[in-house]
């Protein structure tokens, strides 16, 4: 049976389709939409029309594709950029009408708890006690556990897009706004160092783009090198680099190694929070897991299926119509207006003449081979 995750982020809109094996998620395809939300997010945090119409469109491509993959469950959710925005309500409507697909919305928490338990499954038992860090596009996410599942779970808004558009004003910035980003940083990550000061983690782990570019600008392997290559990023040679991305301006930034054109903006940021968090919480290095909150969607999944019914979702499978895969339909017992998480599938029958039409053009679409970073 294939399952698919579609990830909404502040960047992009990736779908992951894997096969659901014996409890392992083996990944089939996975396909990235260009959005660059975080662009069009406005002082009051509301994302504009142009936004939305882009999202949806995005969102409708996607249910088609996974629809021709034979993809017969679909999970869409949506992260900080649509969970944090006052218009959220309406943002979500639009993209159910277009597309016939209700996002959910993760807190940060259960963002935390899942990409931990992602990061745990691929780490294994011989990591022992495991801290994770996770930057995203509007906030960071630290869990720390000894299983599968969190002792200390916490997301806070410093995602490295949030700290550009509020912190990192001026291309680039100035020593000023640097200094000032740093000391904010460590006085918000303070209190969960605390927190953590008793625990003593045998293995740090870091998930998300932003580590992997960083790591990657640091000397790490290439992505097109596949997952299997272990990849760390050291402190020391972080360190070294920030004054390099902090004096560039986003144009140059862009080629440097590993830092791609739609996040060179935000990587000065990005590199800020990873810095200070490795600093205050006393890590020499990190290690880089290729898994994150996509595989922790796909391993919840597979491994306890009350994990969805605890979600008041119910699943019905309907006949498929050959040639067309049949996508099953997960139907919510109740909709608020703006679920914590209700991930659900669009209706089978045949899309209305408008979905041909908000399908994303194909130079939107990215195939995860063609999008390796250099």
């Amino acid at each position: 049976m294939r399952i698919g995750v579609l990830d909404v982020g502040s960047n992009t809109a990736h779908l992951l389709v894997a096969e659901a094996g014996d409890g392992l998620p083996i990944p089939v395809s996975a396909v990235k939409t260009k959005l660059r939300l975080a662009e069009r997010v406005g002082p009051d945090g509301q994302l504009d029309p142009a936004a939305v119409g882009r999202l949806a469109k995005a969102v409708s491509g996607a249910v088609a594709q996974a629809r021709e993959m034979g993809v017969h469950e679909l999970f869409g959710y949506a992260t900080a950029v649509v969970r944090d925005a006052p218009n959220r309500d309406e943002v979500l409507s639009t993209v159910r009408d277009c597309s016939g697909l209700t996002l959910g919305l993760l807190s940060g928490v259960e963002e935390a708890e899942l990409t931990f338990l992602a990061a745990r499954r691929w780490m294994g038992w011989r990591a022992g006690p495991l801290l994770l860090l996770d930057i995203g596009g509007g906030s960071v996410e630290v869990a720390y556990g000894h299983d599968v599942t969190t002792e200390t779970a916490v997301s806070l808004p410093l995602g490295a897009g949030r700290l550009t558009r509020e912190r990192l004003r001026e291309d680039p910035p100035s020593g000023r706004e640097v200094k000032a980003l740093r000391d904010y940083l460590r006085q918000e990550l303070g209190e969960i160092a605390e927190r953590l000061c008793w625990k003593r983690p045998h293995t740090a782990v870091a998930t998300s783009r932003t580590f992997h570019q960083l790591a990657r600008l640091c000397g790490a392997a290439p992505r097109r090198q596949g997952p299997l290559v272990p990849r760390l990023l050291r402190r020391k040679d972080l360190r070294d680099q920030l004054a390099r991305l902090a004096r560039l301006p986003a144009a140059e930034r862009a080629r440097l190694p590993g830092i791609s054109k739609p996040r060179a903006r935000q990587s000065l940021a990005g590199a800020l929070v990873a810095h200070t968090a490795m600093d205050i919480f006393g890590l020499r290095q990190v290690t880089v897991c290729p898994w994150a909150l996509r595989e922790g969607i796909l391993l919840s999944r597979l491994e306890s299926a009350s994990w969805w019914r605890e979600r008041s979702l119910e699943l019905g499978v309907r006949p498929p119509r050959p040639p067309v895969p049949a996508l099953a339909r997960l139907v919510p017992e109740s909709m608020p207006p703006a679920p914590d998480f209700a991930p659900a599938v669009p209706d089978l029958a045949p899309p209305p003449p408008d979905l041909a039409r908000a399908a994303p053009d194909l130079a939107d679409v990215v195939p995860i081979e063609a999008a390796r970073e250099r």
